[in-house]
Parts: C-alpha cells; sequence; structure tokens
C-alpha cells in the first residue's frame, strides 16, 4: 500500500508560479513511477507529466510542456510539480499518482495509487 498526499496548492494570478509537492508513506517509494494529473470543472481528468523511478525519464502534456517540471526525491519519499507561467486554463485539482510498473505511463488505468487532490486556482 502507498497513501499519497498532495500539497502546495491554492489561488494565484496569471503568471505565477506554484510548487505542488506529493508525500509518499512506505518504503518502497523509489518502486514506483510518478504520475500528476489534473480534472478542471466540467471535464475529465487528464495526464499532466510522469516520471520514472529513478528520475531519469519524464514526459508531459503539451498543454504545460516548457511550463512545468516533475522531479523526485527517492529519500524524502516525495514527487514534485513545477509550475511556471501559469495560465487561467490550468485551473484544477491536481493529483498524483504512483504506478508499480515497469515504465512509466500517461493513461490513468496504469496507477495503482492516487492522492486527494489540491486545488490550483488561475486568476487572470
Amino acid at each position: 500500500q502507498v497513501q499519497l498526499v498532495e500539497s502546495g496548492g491554492g489561488l494565484v494570478q496569471a503568471g505565477d508560479s506554484l510548487r505542488l509537492s506529493c508525500a509518499a508513506s512506505g518504503r518502497t517509494f523509489s518502486s514506483y513511477c510518478m504520475g500528476w494529473f489534473r480534472q478542471a470543472p466540467g471535464k475529465e481528468r487528464e495526464f499532466v507529466a510522469y516520471i520514472s523511478r529513478s528520475g531519469d525519464s519524464t514526459a508531459y502534456a503539451d498543454s504545460v510542456k516548457g511550463r512545468f517540471t516533475i522531479s523526485r526525491d527517492n529519500a524524502k519519499n516525495t514527487v514534485y510539480l513545477q509550475m511556471n507561467s501559469l495560465k487561467p486554463e490550468d485551473t484544477a485539482v491536481y493529483y498524483c499518482a504512483a504506478d508499480g510498473t515497469l515504465r512509466p505511463s500517461r493513461r490513468e488505468i496504469a496507477y495503482d495509487y492516487w492522492g486527494q487532490g489540491t486545488q490550483v486556482t488561475v486568476s487572470s
């Protein structure tokens, strides 16, 4: 079992930055690929970014590429999402998720554990 707790969300203005954190319980954090997803009001949840178990492989949705950076600290059992140049369309609940398979995935179904989400609101 892995428990995930996100933090760092809030209300910001367009152009601002935020860093989300996701703290994982358990001693096997480094065995999981990690992903960030988001769900805007009235929309389906969508992939944002993933990072491999060692951190040497990352991928991003086109909508956030160049603005968001995913990273992880396996010693701290934490994955981060640095979000720069935020836009109103980035407003959503952001979720981190853990995937126990070998390679990270953009697909929700690949992820075994999910956090409760943290709200990010970007005003124009």
